[in-house]
């Protein structure tokens, strides 16, 4: 029997991994699918769409693959205009531009609304319907947010392609509050429910919110309960699917820099046995960058 969570869900996002439609990009499906959280939070503070600041965020990161991203956790392009934080350099419209960079990917995104928020020439885009998708994307475009002529009919055409307007009406959301202990937020990857941890979290002070205990907690993520638990990182509430969605049959996780068996197992909701077991390694192999790894 499920354990039963004594929390309010005031956001759940569920994607559905196992997507019908096999033309869509299993590298998009796992972005929307880790950061739909924070795009729906954006819009809660700020009144941009969810559906625009994850279609913004697909194209303008490359699906969180790009290097702006990659090094500098820069999900939306933006260049260091009256920008006094840390800064990294990539060549754009001209060689060696000066982009922001951030200790996080939510710092990105909520850098991203402020940046719209507090713009002159964004501002008529706040008296439009946060259902409005498609006037966002043309009133970007409009006040210059790309160079690219494309850019409002790209961004229109992801949105509807994955359906991301469902994040603007709330479609998504399920489970009826339980009990109200503390305002969190828990998200779904393969069908498991998870939460994101916060600077200086431990699984104690999940545990504290979530009222699953140490000791499970510990079990479902595969940790020891004294672990260091890295910022950004999910940490799984329910037992992981043996095996990931069936959306990644016949798909490859290449290895980056940092990435382990266990934290690849935990991008994909799945045992680290199971992933040890699908591309036959000895339990004490240490994956290399560049390493190609079956998911499913």
């Amino acid at each position: 029997m499920r354990h039963v969570f004594r929390i309010l869900l005031i956001l759940v996002v569920a994607i559905q991994c196992n997507a019908q439609n096999a033309r869509l990009n299993p590298a998009y499906l796992k972005y929307i699918e880790r950061y739909a959280g924070l795009a729906m939070e954006q819009m809660k503070l700020h009144g941009i769409p969810a559906s625009i600041t994850l279609a913004q965020g697909l194209i303008e990161s490359g699906a969180g693959q790009s290097e702006l991203a990659r090094n500098g956790n820069n999900h939306f392009g933006i260049k260091c205009h009256g920008w006094q934080g840390r800064t990294i350099y990539h060549d754009d419209d001209l060689a060696g531009e000066c982009f922001r960079a951030y200790d996080n990917v939510r710092q990105s995104y909520e850098d991203h609304s402020v940046f719209l928020v507090k713009g002159q020439r964004y501002r008529g885009l706040f008296s439009l319907s946060k259902s409005d998708y498609r006037g966002w994307a043309r009133g970007l475009k409009a006040a210059g947010y790309a160079t690219n002529p494309a850019y409002a009919d790209i961004l229109i055409r992801i949105i509807e392609q994955y359906q991301l307007y469902d994040y603007d009406k709330s479609k998504r959301q399920h489970h009826k509050p339980i009990d109200t202990i503390e305002e969190f937020k828990v998200l779904i990857c393969n069908n498991t429910p998870y939460v994101v941890v916060m600077d200086g979290e431990t699984l104690e002070s999940i545990s504290e919110k979530t009222g699953v205990s140490v000791r499970r907690l510990a079990k479902y993520n595969e940790i020891p309960r004294k672990m260091r638990l890295k910022p950004g990182s999910p940490i799984y509430l329910e037992k992981k699917s043996k095996h990931a969605s069936k959306v990644y049959k016949g798909k490859y996780h290449e290895v980056r820099e940092g990435e382990s068996i266990h934290s690849i197992a935990q991008i994909y909701a799945m045992r680290v046995k199971t992933l040890y077991k699908i591309n036959n390694l000895p339990p004490d192999y240490m994956v290399k960058v560049g390493d190609k790894l079956r998911i499913r």
